[in-house]
């Protein structure tokens, strides 16, 4: 899976000492009960609630814009109890995703819009299409790929699922980098010359008619 270079603003992320790359922009509510194993990237407007119950993430996690990640919890007659929620190493969340799981296995690929229900438990190199809705408590064996509202299995996930996700993480983590004066100067340049070319073709029209 070949990823393009994304060239960040240094101002918008911190870097951790760990190597986790996160957004500014992120709301880690209860940072002290949230555990990045490192190399990890959470995007911008990402919610985790670590203030419910603690959330930890392995290695090569990508965590896409506007998720939101969320405890599981189970109800009592004296109120709801919070459970931990773990996600293995070399797990990518696409965008607009909403994840209540108690666990989430390692190489397991999620599109973008779904939904994971409260309880779920998402075994390893598993797939879940876009815009899937997981109803709470299912167990999503693993090599297996859903989708659909409420999803369902629909194909088998390639052997070869674990080493594919390996790469999709570690390049996209390569390749989401700090902008230089360079690069910038470089993408500056190259907005102009469309502008330029916009600008032509507007005369060119004009005159054409």
């Amino acid at each position: 899976m070949e990823v393009q270079t994304f060239e960040y603003d240094p101002k918008d992320v911190v870097e951790t000492a760990q190597g986790n790359k996160i957004h500014k922009q992120c709301c880690a509510h209860g940072s002290q009960n949230i555990m990045l194993s490192g190399s990890s990237i959470l995007l911008k407007d990402v919610i985790v609630r670590g203030d419910m119950a603690q959330v930890r993430m392995g290695k090569f996690c990508v965590v896409g814009e506007r998720t939101v990640i969320r405890p599981s919890y189970k109800e009592f007659q004296k109120g709801a109890t919070y459970f931990h929620s773990n996600v293995g190493d070399h797990v990518m969340i696409e965008e607009d995703c909403v994840i209540e799981a108690v666990q989430i296995g390692s190489y397991v690929h999620i599109g973008a819009g779904s939904v994971i229900g409260n309880g779920v438990i998402v075994k390893d190199c598993s797939i879940i299409l876009p815009r899937s809705v997981i109803p709470p408590n299912q167990i999503i064996p693993p090599f297996t790929v859903f989708g659909g509202n409420p999803a369902k299995q629909i194909d088998d996930a390639p052997e070869t699922t674990q080493i594919l996700m390996t790469q999709a993480t570690t390049d996209y983590y390569q390749q989401y980098v700090a902008e230089t004066p360079e690069s910038r100067k470089k993408y500056d340049e190259e907005l102009r010359q469309e502008i330029e070319q916009l600008k032509q073709l507007q005369e060119e029209m004009l005159l054409s008619k």
